[in-house]
């Protein structure tokens, strides 16, 4: 029959409040976004007069959350980043030494000199063996891994008088240059839209730049903080701490200054003994003191290579090094197999988690210049923006006159629906921080004909039923679980589409599949459960005899 439990009423009610509940701070779009920016100011630079006016101008017990506006409605920053791919090769030749040095060691004594940026040069003792030294360190070479360097190795060994010099040859740096750019694409948009919802422009333009247009950032200074830093992270043995600034660290050492400690540096290895890429998971935690800090865990090969270096250097100091500062150096108390631990520094609870964020989404291969930047005004013109504005609520207010010009009360109690589903969207949007675009919009109208489509088939069935003269309450009943079967077939094959359009898609398409994926679960919601409860709620109170849909 025709009933609904307590428990299953109390739900459905409270679904659709907080659907509203948070949606509401966009119909205050200004004042709330003056407050927010209001809040961030203090944050930033303490309160004054004018901001906690500002601030004032929306409650704080009510949601701040709003809708973002993309780059087609609103603007956004724009940044053209030089990706400085000549890093790479310099860090492929540091991490080179510790391989030939150890293979000519059973040759002949060696050293390493000094030499151009991208290149590693080692002179041997007995000049007589260099043929042989020559072929020892060949045999270091690999196959370069692109189809165009087929047949190539990845470096040029040569040797004059009593020196070796190894290069990376010219198929190996237009490979490296390609997988830098790819990694620097892919951990950018990562860090920017790692929901989705930002619907960002992250392009390659050239051999080693990027464009990243990104709507509703207030400025390109915001923009660069989200990027934020490489991340390059790596653990590296020390030679000496606290050293003077001025400190000559020697060939194939580096200086770096300590992160915490003004004034204080240390003289490191600059080849690492493992790197932030062999991180497999970074999350906050605490240490022993109750300290903010970042534990983290290594795959299986960084695993191996951290616990042989801390068994074979006990009593070592030990630097754990972030984009060129020392943030930590512990001595090894006892060999650490596991492969995992915990930076520990002066952190915030918030700088803890930024960093095992940005360990997470994978160090940048190089660093970025950013070249241009700038804060650009919306694509489209004022007419467009205010001709889409009209253009949905005409739409809208068409299909509400519709259903209830063809289904009467019903079509009423579907009107009701289909702006509390309206209203659950906005809210959504706004709770994972969504932007809104122009294929956003038509998500969303898209989502409102087919919210209508679930009415229809409801209240046809129950046209149906009632000519089998079975009573409304029945009739009703039966129109609804005999609809639904067919309103999860239609609506779970377009969920599909949106879900294919996401994992492929990008920028608009995404910001379009993510407004379809979340109408689609709304309009079901309120065509299906919401509908049926103000049906329940009036035929309570009304016990028709007859009822005419």
């Amino acid at each position: 029959m025709l009933q609904i439990d307590l428990w299953k009423r109390v739900l459905i009610i409270l679904t659709c409040a907080a659907g509203l509940y948070l949606a509401l701070p966009n119909a205050f779009y200004g004042p709330v976004e003056q407050h927010n920016d209001a809040i961030k100011a203090m944050d930033v630079a303490g309160a004054t007069p004018e901001l906690e006016a500002q601030a004032a101008l929306w409650p704080t017990w009510l949601p701040e959350r709003l809708v973002n506006l993309g780059l087609d409605l609103r603007g956004g920053a724009h940044l053209l980043a030089e990706v400085n791919v000549a890093e790479v090769y310099a860090n492929r030749m540091e991490a080179a030494w510790p391989e030939v040095r150890d293979v000519l060691r059973s040759i002949t004594p060696v050293r390493r000199v000094d030499a151009p940026e991208g290149e590693l040069r080692v002179r041997i003792n007995d000049a007589d063996k260099m043929a042989e030294a020559l072929e020892a360190t060949r045999t270091l070479a690999r196959p370069v891994q692109t189809i165009t360097g087929a047949g190539q190795n990845d470096i040029v060994v040569s040797g004059a008088e009593d020196i070796i010099s190894v290069t990376l040859t010219d198929a190996e740096k237009l490979a490296t240059d390609e997988r830098t750019m790819q990694q620097s694409l892919e951990i950018i948009r990562r860090r920017i839209d790692e929901v989705g919802t930002r619907e960002p422009t992250i392009q390659r333009q050239g051999s080693d730049r990027i464009l990243i247009q990104v709507p509703g950032i207030g400025s390109a200074a915001e923009l660069k903080a989200i990027i934020g830093t490489t991340a390059q992270l790596t653990f590296n043995p020390v030679v000496n701490r606290g050293a003077d600034e001025n400190a000559s660290p020697g060939l194939g050492n580096s200086l770096l200054p300590d992160a915490e400690s003004e004034g204080v540096f240390y003289i490191i290895e600059t080849a690492p003994v493992v790197t932030g890429e062999e991180l497999v998971d970074a999350q906050p935690s605490f240490d022993q003191n109750g300290r903010p800090a970042v534990s983290f865990r290594f795959d299986t090969t960084g695993a191996r290579k951290f616990g042989t270096y801390t068994a074979e250097n006990i009593g070592a100091p030990f630097a754990i090094v972030l984009d060129n500062e020392v943030i930590s150096a512990p001595t090894i108390q006892s060999a650490i197999p596991g492969g995992s631990g915990i930076i520990t520094g002066n952190f915030s609870v918030e700088e803890s988690t930024n960093l095992a964020v940005l360990l997470r989404a994978g160090a940048l291969p190089a660093g970025l210049t950013f070249v241009e930047e700038r804060t650009i005004g919306p694509e489209l013109g004022q007419d467009s923006i205010d001709a889409g504005k009209i253009a949905t609520s005409v739409a809208f207010i068409a299909v509400l006159f519709f259903m209830w010009a063809s289904y009467g009360l019903f079509g009423f109690f579907a009107n009701i629906a289909l702006i509390v589903n309206v209203c659950m969207i906005f809210g959504l949007l706004s709770l994972i921080g969504a932007t809104l675009t122009l294929p956003g919009i038509a998500g969303i109208v898209l989502t409102v004909g087919m919210a209508v489509d679930a009415n229809v088939l409801i209240f046809e069935r129950i046209r149906e039923e009632l000519k089998t003269a079975k009573g409304p309450a029945r009739a009703i009943s039966l129109g609804y679980e005999r609809a639904l079967s067919a309103i999860l077939d239609a609506n779970i094959t377009t969920f599909i589409i949106a879900v294919i359009l996401f994992t492929l898609g990008s920028g608009p398409v995404r910001g379009f599949s993510v407004t379809l994926g979340i109408g689609i679960i709304t309009s079901v919601f309120t065509a299906y459960f919401v509908t049926r409860l103000m049906v329940v709620f009036w035929f309570e109170r009304a016990r028709p005899k007859t009822i005419t849909v």
